[in-house]
């Protein structure tokens, strides 16, 4: 008997849940033999999947490496399921952030989490990496006319060059343009404040709340 779209749904979200990578291509491939929508497989099973696993995170049951392991799951999916949406879906304007670790900074798992849980939630993001100086931030919300620039770092040593960017924005005359994020556990609310960012967030979970309001997406 063939399988209805709701449970070849649920078995998506589950693959993400459960990290399963090469299982979620074979129940995706199923799907879209069925001639299901892609736009459904993608909100409704994969990123499904990946809210629930975002919610475990923010109870503690799991930890930054589950979350890697179930974006790859969420991923291989895509790669199925992408080529099979109709291109007004796949044109359909997201909101644009770049996304970055400050110089002389390299942890960058919580920068690549925050990364993976805004493209889950429908940000278009461009992730410059580590150790990126304060002009690339500028230069890169400048070019692709970025509405967010969010900036991470784990160390006390490196945390003024999130003060050099947003004072960096403000010289070439695009602060009013783009608003700024900040994380990392050595950052504050107050410090965020005291620098003039528009938005903090203690975690990955509330970074991606903080970034909807900043941007005004629902």
């Amino acid at each position: 008997m063939a399988t209805s779209k709701e449970e070849l749904l649920n078995k998506l979200s589950e693959c993400v849940l459960e990290m399963e990578d090469e299982e979620v291509v074979d129940v995706a491939e199923e799907y879209i033999e069925a001639g299901y929508p892609a736009l459904d497989g993608i909100m409704e099973g994969l990123v499904d999947g990946m809210n629930k696993a975002s919610e475990l995170f923010e109870e503690e049951e799991y930890f930054v490496t589950d979350i890697l392991l179930c974006s790859d799951a969420m991923y291989a999916g895509l790669e199925v399921l992408r080529p099979y949406l109709p291109d007004e879906e796949e044109q359909a304007a997201k909101p644009v952030a770049v996304i970055g670790v400050v110089e002389g900074d390299t942890h960058d798992i919580g920068k690549n989490l925050v990364k993976i849980m805004m493209e889950t939630a429908g940000f278009e993001m461009h992730d410059l990496g580590r150790d990126v100086p304060a002009e690339e931030f500028v230069n890169q919300a400048e070019a692709l006319k970025a509405q967010l620039v969010c900036i991470s770092t784990l160390m006390t040593t490196t945390m003024s060059g999130m003060e050099d960017i947003i004072e960096l924005l403000k010289e070439r005359g695009i602060r009013d343009n783009v608003k700024v994020m900040v994380g990392g556990s050595p950052v504050s609310k107050k410090y965020a404040d005291d620098i003039g960012a528009d938005g903090y967030s203690v975690n990955a979970v509330e970074a991606v709340r903080v970034a909807k309001e900043l941007v005004d997406i629902a």
